[in-house]
């Protein structure tokens, strides 16, 4: 039973661990493609529980910033990878 308990704990805690990144409202302020970095003017991020700021993010795949401009208003997606707070998924908002 013992075997079983643990085995149930295990299965589940990636579950808990692991918060789901939430789609957030933001303006590019500036874009740094040299360093695969932007800046982004945003609203609250609920799953790092982040107040909304202005702050500089890294980029997960730098190659977005190739078709972003400063001044457009996205949708975005961040988490925590490697220790540093970056944006995952993003994307022009309608």
């Amino acid at each position: 039973m013992r075997k079983f308990l643990t085995a149930a704990a295990f299965a589940i805690l990636p579950t808990f661990a692991m918060a789901a990144t939430v789609p957030v409202q933001g303006e590019i302020k500036k874009i740094n493609e040299a360093q695969g970095k932007i800046t982004l003017k945003h609203g609250p991020i609920t799953n790092l529980d982040m107040d909304g700021m202005t702050m500089v993010f890294t980029m997960a795949d730098p190659s977005l910033l190739k078709s972003l401009a400063v001044g457009d208003q996205v949708v975005f997606e961040a988490d925590r990878v490697n220790g540093k707070i970056t944006v995952v998924k993003i994307e022009a908002a309608n």
